[in-house]
């Protein structure tokens, strides 16, 4: 795009600590959020006429790895059509004439109102909470009949609205399920990486599933499952609750983790009951109230 077109089209303005220079459809940005992917605002869009967020993906293009999680990103959000995954209405990408590319890469999408670390710090009764878990399954069984492991679900990365929809967002590191595809095992923040990613093995689709346990577990005890400080602490800390795994899990390690793994104490590992004590299930609604009421929620109070 000339700069004739570009001033004409496009304007900038700071937002938080970035520039942001989106087309002039987009006013009254403000920052809602930042993460190592990116920088997101809210914004409204007079051709739309709606409430939008706008992520501006940090140096997309700085290198190869940078530019590889971008167009992955842009790609699967743009691609994946489910209601609980989070949809990429529009791609702008800002042209900087003297480097010949687009440098700075903005992805427009669906405004939610909070991501689930918020809501995780509220009191939900059992419907609201199974619902959300059940949208949070829906999304990812959805991804991976397409083949897809997502790699990073953490509650930062799941947003919802006051009425309990639910969807899941940031595909950075997300990557295709293929059958003997190398991975790599720095994926997942630590608290939800699941064994095969902390001791180094192959590892599949089943990663998003142990990350959806932690999540649902610290949704309902409002901590942490597994808050480790580095890798090591972090499976003392899986062990130490869950127990010493069996020797068939043993033989699938190198031996170099297998000898430290075997060496570590024996724990027998703590019953279902004495993680989850039914005190901290939340009771059930009344059922004399519509389901559709679900907009009513007491998560309304929190918007």
């Amino acid at each position: 795009m000339n700069r004739n077109k570009r001033e004409k089209e496009y304007f900038s303005i700071d937002v938080g600590d970035s520039t942001f220079t989106v087309l002039k459809r987009y006013q009254n940005l403000r920052p809602i959020g930042s993460g190592a992917q990116g920088i997101v605002c809210s914004a409204y869009d007079h051709v739309l006429e709606r409430n939008v967020a706008i992520k501006k993906l940090s140096r997309p293009f700085q290198n190869q790895t940078h530019a590889k999680r971008a167009y992955r990103e842009l790609v699967l959000m743009k691609c994946v059509n489910h209601k609980n995954v989070r949809h990429v209405f529009l791609c702008l990408g800002v042209y900087v004439k003297k480097k010949k590319c687009f440098w700075s890469l903005y992805l427009v999408m669906e405004l939610m109102d909070a991501n689930l670390c918020q809501v995780i710090q509220m009191e939900l009764d059992h419907e609201r909470l199974s619902y959300l878990l059940y949208q949070m399954l829906c999304g990812i069984k959805h991804l991976h009949a397409a083949g897809i492991i997502h790699r990073d679900l953490k509650p930062s990365n799941i947003v919802v609205k006051s009425d309990c929809t639910l969807k899941i967002l940031d595909f950075g590191l997300a990557r295709t399920a293929a059958t003997g595809l190398l991975m790599t095992p720095y994926v997942v923040t630590r608290y939800y990486r699941a064994p095969e990613v902390i001791l180094g093995m192959g590892y599949q689709a089943n990663v998003d599933i142990w990350a959806v346990g932690c999540i649902m577990a610290e949704m309902v005890r409002h901590k942490i499952l597994f808050p480790g400080r580095d890798y090591i602490d972090q499976w003392n800390k899986v062990i130490e609750q869950l127990g010493t795994p069996s020797q068939e899990f043993m033989l699938k390690l190198n031996q170099s983790v297998r000898t430290y793994v075997e060496n570590r104490p024996r724990y027998a590992g703590y019953s279902f009951e004495k993680l989850f004590p039914d005190v901290l299930f939340p009771a059930d609604s009344d059922h004399n109230k519509s389901y559709s009421k679900i907009k009513c929620c007491s998560m309304c109070k929190f918007f």
